[in-house]
C-alpha cells in the first residue's frame, strides 16, 4: 500500500491569476497549479516543472498519496490532470485534488507482469500483448494499492488474463468488477513467408522476373 509522498513538489502561493498571469509565470520556468476539493476553498500555487516531469515519468505518477506543504499548512493530494503543451510537450498546469482521512476514491493502478521466464508461451517464441497498462479501482485513499500483479508463469499460448477473478490488494475492488475486461493476451509471433521461382528457373523457362508468392500472417490467439 502506498503512504504519503513527501516534498515531491517544490512550490508556493501565488495571488495572481488569470491567463495573463500564467503566462507570464512560464515565462519565469514555473507553471500554475491549484488545489481543489473536499468541501474546502481553491489553493493556487507556482510549481516547479521540473518536479510534474520527473513525476510523469515515474511509475504509478497519478496513483501516489502525496503531502504538500502550502505555507504553513499541509495538503494531502493527489494529482488529478497536468496540462501539456501541444507541440512542445511541456507541463503547463498541474491540478491536484484534495482528499480527507478515510475518504473512498476512484484511481487508476499500474498492472505489472511477472514470471515471464516461467511462461510456456513466452519460452515458445510467443508475445505478450497487453490491452490494458493500468485498472481502474475503488479504495480508501489510506491504502492505494501501489500496482496490480499479473502471475504469467503456466500460461500457454492462446491464453488471455481478464478481470475475472482477479486478485488485487486487501481493501481495493474494481470500480466495475461487472466488466470481464480482457487486461492482456498470449499470442503467436507473426510469419511471413515467400515463395518464389528460382531465379535460374525462371531464365530457363524465359521469364524475366520470378513471381512473389504471398504473405501469410500467422493466426493470432481468440481472446
Amino acid at each position: 500500500m502506498t503512504g504519503f509522498v513527501a516534498n515531491a513538489f517544490r512550490l508556493k502561493l501565488r495571488d495572481n491569476f488569470g491567463g495573463g498571469a500564467s503566462r507570464a509565470l512560464r515565462r519565469t520556468n514555473m507553471i500554475p497549479g491549484i488545489i481543489y476539493g473536499a468541501g474546502k476553498e481553491n489553493i493556487h500555487l507556482t510549481v516547479d516543472p521540473r518536479d510534474v516531469i520527473t513525476g510523469l515519468n515515474t511509475v504509478g505518477f497519478y496513483a501516489k498519496l502525496y503531502e504538500l506543504n502550502v505555507g504553513k499548512a499541509k495538503e494531502r493530494v493527489l494529482v488529478r490532470e497536468v496540462q501539456m503543451h501541444p507541440v512542445t510537450d511541456r507541463p503547463l498546469h498541474i491540478d491536484f485534488l484534495r482528499v480527507k482521512k478515510g475518504a473512498k476514491i476512484h484511481i487508476n493502478i499500474p498492472v505489472h507482469f511477472i514470471n515471464e521466464d516461467k511462461c510456456p508461451a513466452i519460452k515458445q517464441g510467443g508475445m505478450l500483448n497487453i490491452v490494458l497498462h493500468s485498472l481502474e479501482v475503488t479504495c480508501s485513499v489510506d491504502a492505494i494499492p501501489e500496482e496490480v500483479l499479473i502471475d504469467l508463469e503456466g500460461l500457454e499460448m492462446g491464453d488471455s488474463i481478464h478481470t475475472e477473478g482477479l486478485k488485487i490488494a486487501e481493501g481495493a475492488v474494481m470500480t466495475h468488477p461487472e466488466r470481464d475486461v480482457t487486461l492482456a493476451t498470449l499470442v503467436a509471433p507473426s510469419s511471413v513467408k515467400s515463395e518464389g521461382i528460382d531465379e535460374d528457373e525462371a531464365t530457363a523457362d524465359g521469364d524475366d522476373t520470378a513471381t512473389e508468392g504471398d504473405s501469410s500472417e500467422a493466426d493470432k490467439a481468440a481472446e
